[in-house]
């Protein structure tokens, strides 16, 4: 793959709702093209860019892959991305990359919510399109009825440049607006196409959808506007330079139709990315910062002469090879065998080896050209989002902006003693996954995961199976709560024992009172005239400390209070530290028993963006929730809810929402304060904490 100019390459994302048939299209494209020589299934488990064995047993994309192919002396990266939300992510990564998308469109179910997704998505990266509707093929296919939709959600700047010849399984060609004429399928490998003229029953049709495409194509070019308002026809080649035109500034979605798994309708789609889609050197030129100027800002243009700088889209741990980076060239050229800089962590790197990756196939190179898209493997310190180039012309691009997590689950291995493996595993994944997230909560000892959906961390907690040979079990988080107090008491504390020799003795009176929320804990030292010794005041405090790691209650952390030693005894030869330290303790639990002991939980800050129409049933939610409105704000389109719910309410949220928006509602939370758990809610709480003990016991 070799003698591309920058002008001659074209980065097209494949984009769609999930089941939309994207890796079906790729397959199809790839194999047309014969950059692959047999077409592969879905269903059968064998195409170019569903590799991964989770990938093939679901039958779900769930990374981006590569897959390069050439037609009529351009090269096509088709970047093949997962449709469903759990894997956002790799949309985002690969969408950053890309110069313009093909959005796929399912010809029975139409428009659906991920095809709103990933449109929002494209305008936002502000990306060229077309779009193909897909299984033209399949029963109840209404290629009309889609169209109409299409318009209705995304406006009237979506024009087709063709319909279907016959739908179902009488589905054999296109109709195409441009050259007025049938394409005709005469086999069934889809390579067989032929031209014929438009049946008389489609004549009308045809021309009436083909005024309307040469008028919009007629308003992209002023030349040709004037032209076609002095009705005069305009050429094949005049319309389709218009297309490109109008493609190019967003005045135009091209809408093509066709089926990827009967490789129908491949050969125009792969005329029209050549012809209407941009090339890098199209495309604005990438700017970022120069690091430790601040807000320097500095471009480099899309041209193999410019200084080296690339941007790192993808990680993937390969088993055999090691750590691989997916990445694109944004102006220079990268040569095998070489040095570069990483700007984000200043450190040196060496390239090795360099490839072009086709699904898992790698093609070996000898270097990548600014606008084109290759993969390295080995590098010691690069990964997603990291920019590296020419050491001595710095630049960092903005980092590529991944969605947050939505939620989480404890992890505890089946096997006792795994927890080494676990921990490496899942730090692995780390490397590979941006919307991946490990901490351990130290006050619940768990380790938690967090990601974007439940098939997320299915597959995530099969991979740990597979590759690292740990079964783990999935669980509901536990919840941080926390103990405190309400009133004050005083209690005294003795520690006295004696069992031949030296004995034990520890004598300590405390004052416990409530501190404000947030406000932690405080020791105050109120011995005067030396009862407790001064050596001994730090062992009270460490004996508080201890006793407060664990409340009567429940055996939650204790918070929120503060602690005055105003009294206490001790004996000259007996008493010493430990002595204090248990006299402490002893103590604070006694006092806390008499200071109305509470239970606190974790109030979280949470904002839901959902459809107008969505609006009471989410807000009747968050109330069910124990959730108390704080206000809400009209979005893009939307509005956004303002809530402050309980954690322990929120951790099924993200699949809820999306079964109460049909998909369309997100949302975010951090944490912002503890409050008092009510008084029904505390007594279940208490009395599942001392269920838990006596199981353990």
């Amino acid at each position: 793959m070799k003698g591309f100019t920058t002008e001659r390459i074209r980065n097209v994302a494949l984009i769609s709702h999930g089941g939309a048939g994207k890796t079906s299209l790729a397959e199809a494209m790839l194999y047309t093209s014969g950059a692959i020589n047999r077409l592969g299934k879905v269903d059968a488990g064998n195409t170019t860019t569903d590799f991964d064995p989770d990938e093939i047993k679901r039958q779900v994309t769930i990374g981006t892959a590569l897959a390069p192919l050439e037609w009529k002396g351009v090269k096509v990266n088709l970047l093949d991305t997962p449709g469903f939300f759990d894997f956002i992510g790799e949309v985002q990564g690969a969408l950053r990359v890309a110069d313009s998308a093909i959005v796929v469109v399912c010809a029975v179910s139409g428009v659906e919510v991920g095809t709103e997704k990933v449109w929002s998505y494209a305008d936002t990266y502000n990306l060229p399109r077309l779009v193909f509707v897909n299984k033209i093929d399949r029963e109840n296919a209404n290629f009309d009825a889609v169209l109409e939709q299409l318009r209705q959600f995304f406006g009237v700047k979506v024009f087709p440049l063709q319909f279907p010849l016959g739908q179902e399984s009488s589905f054999k060609g296109v109709i195409d607006l441009v050259k007025m004429k049938a394409l005709v399928y005469k086999d069934n490998t889809g390579l067989a196409l032929q031209e014929e003229d438009i049946p008389a029953e489609l004549q009308e049709k045809a021309q009436s959808l083909r005024e309307k495409l040469v008028e919009a194509a007629a308003e992209a070019d002023d030349e040709l506007m004037e032209k076609y308002l002095e009705e005069e026809s305009l050429s094949e080649e005049e319309i389709n330079r218009a297309l490109r035109i109008g493609t190019l500034e967003g005045k135009i979605v091209p809408v093509l139709c066709g089926s990827g798994i009967m490789n129908y309708g491949i050969q125009p789609l792969l005329d029209l990315v050549t012809s209407a889609l941009p090339s890098p050197a199209d495309r604005p030129p990438a700017s970022g910062s120069v690091p430790g100027k601040g807000d320097e800002e500095v471009v480099r243009k899309a041209d193999a002469g410019e200084p080296l700088s690339a941007l790192v889209f993808k990680t993937l741990a390969d088993p055999y090879v090691g750590r691989v980076n997916y990445f694109r060239v944004y102006s220079g050229t990268l040569k095998a065998d070489s040095q570069v800089f990483n700007f984000n962590k200043e450190k040196a790197e060496r390239i090795g080896s360099l490839f072009f990756m086709r699904g898992k196939n790698q093609i070996q190179t000898d270097q990548i050209i600014a606008g084109d898209i290759g993969a390295v493997a080995k590098l010691a310190v690069t990964g997603t989002g990291d920019t590296f180039g020419d050491r001595n012309n710095p630049i960092v691009f903005p980092p590529i902006e991944f969605p947050e997590p939505v939620i989480s689950f404890a992890v505890e291995p089946k096997s006792k003693g795994d927890e080494e493996k676990v921990s490496a595993g899942l730090a692995r994944f780390l490397e590979e996954d941006p919307t991946f997230r490990v901490e351990r909560n130290t006050e619940t000892k768990q380790i938690i995961i967090s990601g974007m959906g439940d098939m997320h961390l299915d597959v995530i907690v099969e991979r740990l199976s597979k590759k690292f040979g740990v079964e783990v079990n999935l669980k509901t988080p536990k919840v941080p709560y926390k103990e405190t107090i309400r009133g004050t008491a005083k209690k005294e504390g003795k520690y006295k024992k004696q069992s031949g020799g030296r004995g034990q003795y520890g004598h300590v009176f405390l004052e416990i009172s409530p501190l404000p929320r947030g406000e932690g804990f405080v020791f105050e030292d109120k011995i005067v005239g030396g009862v407790v010794p001064r050596q001994y005041i730090p062992a009270v405090e460490k004996g508080v400390l201890e006793a407060m790691e664990e409340g009567n209650l429940a055996k939650y952390p204790v918070v929120d209070i503060k602690v005055s030693l105003y009294d206490g005894s001790y004996h000259t030869v007996d008493s010493s530290e430990m002595a204090f330290k248990i006299a402490a303790a002893m103590a604070l639990r006694g006092a806390i028993e008499q200071a109305d002991p509470v239970l606190l939980e974790p109030i979280m800050d949470v904002e839901v963006t959902v459809p107008e129409n969505f609006m009471g049933d989410i807000m009747g939610d968050l109330n069910s929730r124990r959730g108390r409105i704080q206000g809400m704000a009209p979005g893009q389109g939307l509005q956004v809810i303002k809530a402050q719910v309980p954690l322990a309410e929120m951790f099924n949220y993200a699949i809820d929402l999306r079964s109460m928006t049909q998909g369309r509602g997100f949302f975010t939370m951090k944490f912002s304060h503890y409050e008092e758990v009510p008084f029904q809610e505390a007594e279940k709480i208490i009395a599942a904490a001392k269920a838990e003990r006596e199981a353990s016991n």
